[in-house]
């Protein structure tokens, strides 16, 4: 094999304390049992519980906990949300000081993947068998034995149906006067995946896209997630870059979303922390991610990593991976810096 929201903060806090209580700041984990899988599964039952740490939609992330519940009843799962540039330095930190809090971490920044899957310094090997069926392609989808590929985010246009009745074609179409303080934007200071965003848009859809859209005093949030409320309270009508409205508009949201010409996407990947509590029931989640019922429930408007998912937008073994070179923690100071000056000066 090879600055969020106060709302979501809450969420996360709540989610951190939920993970101290249950594993008591359990030291650095020996690893899964040895012998088969059935032995893994059942010295995961005994542990009980399995922590997830992840930058997906809180909707998405809740029905990946009602399955993985569903199927493995007597491991409690639960997840704390938050953007890679909160929950990495968390990873690392735990790391450290070899008190594990997460069992599995799913993220996307390139770099920090690439660099902790050369070095084994923050997981374990993977042993489930999941992550070997032909379907998952592991040829493509798992780095050194340590990280697998879960999903891919693939960025839309979305919109407010009820002030935007017609839609959008094009990132260009934003580029409206109409729209002036309601567009909404992502922050993506201290994060490579936005700033790949961002400098991708301007290759793809002009040099000066932001520019022109600076000019019109979009409204900024600290992920796509608050975007996506934005839009469905109306406080924006319209956006460039928003994940997939499928489970929003699947609750009946008055919005709406298509892919852009050439849209840009990211991969998830996901590792079983070295310093898991659980570090079985970490096994087990990371083989039940990438399994239909998994997939199925991780992935309503994001790419997928098995075929014919429902809900998936896209396969994603077919989401390139950001050049790392370009996302070196000094190039993504160095664009926050530049963003800032352009949107927040």
């Amino acid at each position: 094999m090879r600055s969020i929201t106060k709302a979501i903060a809450t969420v996360a806090i709540a989610a951190s304390t939920f993970g101290l209580a249950a594993c008591g700041g359990s030291s650095s984990s020996s690893g899964p049992v040895e012998g088969s899988w059935d032995d893994v599964v059942a010295a995961a039952n005994k542990e009980g519980s399995v922590m997830l740490y992840s930058s997906q939609k809180p909707a998405n992330l809740e029905a990946l906990k009602a399955a993985f519940n569903a199927k493995y009843p007597d491991i409690a799962m639960d997840f704390v949300r938050g953007t890679d540039a909160e929950i990495n330095p968390r990873i690392e930190t735990e790391n450290k000081t070899g008190k594990g809090i997460a069992d599995v971490h799913m993220l996307t920044d390139a770099g920090w993947i690439q660099n902790a899957a050369d070095s084994g310094a923050y997981s374990a090997d993977l042993v489930g068998p999941a992550l070997d069926a032909p379907a998952y392609e592991p040829d493509k989808s798992v780095i050194n034995d340590r990280f697998f590929l879960t999903s891919a985010a693939v960025f839309a246009l979305g919109w407010n149906t009820s002030a935007v009745p017609g839609g959008l074609n094009t990132p260009q179409d934003i580029l409206n006067p109409a729209y002036k303080g309601k567009i909404g934007i992502v922050n993506p200071t201290g994060i490579a995946s936005y700033v790949d965003l961002y400098r991708y848009y301007a290759k793809t859809y002009g040099e000066d896209y932001w520019e022109r859209l600076a000019a019109l005093e979009p409204r900024v949030y600290p992920s796509a997630l608050g975007v996506a409320q934005a839009l469905t309270s109306g406080e924006v009508v319209v956006s460039p870059s928003v994940q997939p409205l499928v489970t929003e508009v699947e609750a009946g949201a008055p919005v709406n979303w298509k892919l852009p010409p050439n849209p840009w996407g990211t991969p998830w990947y996901s590792q079983v922390v070295g310093v898991a509590p659980h570090p079985n029931a970490a096994q087990v989640l990371a083989d039940f991610m990438v399994t239909t019922e998994g997939q199925t429930a991780l992935n309503p408007g994001y790419a997928a990593a098995l075929p014919d998912i429902p809900g998936a937008v896209a396969r994603a073994q077919e989401i390139a991976s950001p050049d790392v070179a370009e996302l070196t923690p000094e190039k993504v100071e160095q664009y926050s810096e530049e963003w800032q000056k352009l949107f927040q000066s």
